[in-house]
């Protein structure tokens, strides 16, 4: 019973993150971002929220095979990278949406892609299935960073 709450709490906790991210998207996407040059691989906006809803259940899974584990002195950091993570990400949805400021995404989107990696390292010592889990997470947020970078030159 206590691992089912684990794993309740570890899917929440993301998609919770995703949510309160997709409040500053959503005032922005049917409005300033139609105005933005984008490059030619912009994939359509439909797209955007059942990836990240998605991502953020692997996201979800990946923490809790870590938490199964306990939360012990050695794992410590690996928790507070992953929550730095999930800052940088909820952070990201602010600064480029919300503050419609595509250079600041870029700033805190890189800063993302780093800590997804420490992460990755970090989980890959404690759960390897954890730590595939978040590869189509890392795949995903550097193609946005990609997108990113284009849509702060084009614009």
């Amino acid at each position: 019973m206590r691992n089912l709450y684990k794993l309740i709490i570890s899917l929440a906790i993301p998609l919770i993150v995703g949510y309160l991210g997709s409040l500053f998207t959503f005032t922005s996407v049917n409005s300033w971002y139609l105005t933005l040059k984008k490059p030619s691989f912009n994939p359509p906006n439909w797209i955007f929220a059942p990836v990240w809803t998605f991502l953020f259940i692997l996201i979800g899974l990946s923490f809790y095979f870590i938490w199964k584990k306990g939360y012990s002195r050695e794992n410590k950091f690996a928790f507070f990278v992953y929550f730095i993570q999930l800052f940088l990400n909820l952070l990201w949805s602010l600064l480029f949406f919300g503050l419609k400021n595509p250079f600041l995404g870029l700033v805190d989107i890189v800063l993302l892609l780093i800590f997804i990696l420490i992460n990755i390292y970090l989980f890959y010592k404690i759960s390897k299935i954890s730590a595939y889990l978040l590869l189509p997470y890392l795949l995903w947020v550097s193609f946005a960073s990609i997108l990113n970078f284009y849509i702060f030159i084009l614009n």
